[in-house]
């Protein structure tokens, strides 16, 4: 990887996995139950208060260049956690979180919990763990993480403990781009008393997520040693620095006493051999050329490719997550000729698997920026078919019909996806894009509001509508929605003012 890549080791999304994942607040947790729900230190924080400052802290998130923005990727991360909470209906807590999982480039092993139900993975992490069983435990940790309510439970102890605040963590997170010594100094502000409290409860706290994303993997059918061989490799990866500090100063307890303690949880059980699915080792591919995507980092990730592919040819057999891991830096690249021959060559090689959604977005990718209008639009049809429920399948079949001057038939299937998925900040905006090919500048800015909204940023969005109302386009219906959407914003945006006034006094 290259130089520059390895000198973020500590960026803004790094630090606050820090914050959000190992600084806990609790003085003790029993040693084998997990705790009653309905804890006094969870009133003080309520869910839907976890859930703004969570969706908060993402819109920071999203605007960093280290977020990896990549649809069917995300739609892979976020099907697999929703396998575990599937599995394990009591994962959601009782809260009943809506889970959003997301990656970030970064070269550590690690993953993070944020509030209210956001959990980020570093791509090194997803590239390190070899199976699925092995990503699944990290997720199920962190899950456990976020179903235990570590972070309500923490900021409810803030008053009896005067220990520090949530607003210094965010600063803290915002500080980090401009001045990391500042912005450490700010984290680590508080009394030393508050700070040994603070680490005892990580501690267990973590044990405690090992133990809820143990019975997760369990009900989930995954190899519960998956969590053993990982727990292993990352202690590898950080052995002489993590090891080097003392025990006392840890957020986490030591890699050699969880892993102790997990083989004492699964030696006398016995589990069926879990069957990766083959799109696995396609998002692993897609993640490598994805983590960095400089000229340099690409011929990096070719280099690697190439080497699987002659390690198979050695052997006399195929490497098809190699072939398709060179299709899609030859996208990146813009030879769309050799991506096309690449993609064929992975799916003939793929046997039983070929109807990969990384296979078919990838093919649609190339269709559409090559500009073979009549061509991608024919295969996203086809692939709507196959893949009804993917929204990024979904999206390129939105923008296939507007390259087809399709604009209208566009805007009526966005807008009955932004019925389906009204949550959905990213179909809004793609209903923007349609709105804006088609020349409807009013509906294109209240959609735009809409996004921006549902994505947090109500401030921007309320801007929006400003611009929605001054288009020359807007009809009296459209004025009305959009008087109606502002009222609704601005009392948002009172009430967030008034609460983060409180919570400064």
């Amino acid at each position: 990887m290259k130089n520059s890549l390895l000198k973020t080791t500590l960026p803004r999304l790094t630090l606050i996995a820090a914050l959000f994942a190992g600084c806990f607040i609790e003085p003790t947790l029993h040693a084998q139950n997990l705790p009653m729900l309905g804890d006094t230190g969870r009133e003080d924080l309520s869910p839907v208060m976890e859930r703004k400052l969570g969706e908060e802290i993402m819109l920071g998130i999203r605007q960093d260049k280290d977020y990896i923005d990549d649809e069917p990727a995300s739609e892979f991360l976020n099907d697999f956690g929703a396998k575990l909470l599937e599995a394990h209906q009591e994962a959601r807590g009782d809260a009943n979180y809506d889970f959003y999982f997301f990656t970030v480039r970064d070269t550590m092993l690690n993953a993070f919990a944020l509030p209210g139900g956001f959990i980020g993975v570093h791509s090194a992490l997803i590239l390190a763990a070899h199976s699925e069983s092995e990503l699944a435990s990290v997720l199920a940790h962190e899950i456990g993480h976020v179903s235990q309510r570590h972070i309500a439970r923490m900021i409810g102890n803030q008053k009896q403990d005067a220990l520090i605040p949530i607003a210094s963590m965010i600063l803290a997170a915002l500080l980090i781009r401009a001045s990391p010594d500042a912005a450490i100094a700010v984290a680590m502000g508080g009394e030393g008393l508050a700070i040994q409290r603070q680490l005892d409860f990580s501690q267990n706290a973590e044990r405690e997520a090992d133990r809820v994303g143990l019975q997760i993997l369990r009900d989930g059918h995954f190899d519960p040693t998956g969590m053993v061989a990982f727990f292993s490799r990352m202690q590898n990866s950080a052995r002489g620095y993590s090891d080097n500090v003392p025990a006392f100063l840890r957020t986490h307890p030591l890699t050699s006493e969880r892993i102790a303690d997990i083989q004492s949880r699964i030696q006398s059980e016995t589990f069926s051999k879990h069957i990766d699915n083959p799109d696995y080792q396609l998002f692993r591919a897609r993640i490598r050329v994805l983590q960095d995507e400089t000229t340099q980092g690409l011929i990096e990730a070719k280099s690697y490719f190439n080497d699987q592919m002659a390690q198979a040819k050695a052997t006399k057999t195929v490497d098809v997550n190699a072939e398709y891991g060179l299709a899609f830096i030859a996208y990146k690249q813009r030879d769309f000729q050799l991506a096309q021959q690449y993609l064929d060559l992975a799916i003939k090689d793929s046997g039983d698997h070929p109807s990969s959604v990384f296979f078919t977005s990838l093919q649609l990718d190339i269709l559409l920026t090559s500009k073979q209008n009549e061509a991608a639009l024919a295969a996203a049809e086809k692939a709507l078919q196959a893949f009804p429920t993917s929204r990024g399948i979904g999206r390129q079949y939105s923008d296939a019909l507007i390259a087809n001057n399709q604009v209208d038939a566009a805007i009526t299937y966005l807008r009955d996806q932004t019925l389906l998925y009204r949550k959905d900040f990213l179909l809004q905006a793609q209903l923007a894009k349609a709105y804006a090919a088609a020349g409807k500048e009013a509906l294109q800015h209240l959609a735009l509001a809409e996004s921006l909204a549902l994505s947090g940023a109500i401030s921007p969005a309320i801007d929006q509508l400003s611009i929605a109302r001054r288009s020359p386009d807007g009809t009296f219906y459209d004025h009305a929605i959009i008087d109606a959407r502002e009222r609704d914003l601005k009392e948002r945006f009172k009430d967030e003012l008034e609460v983060a006034k409180k919570k400064g006094e």
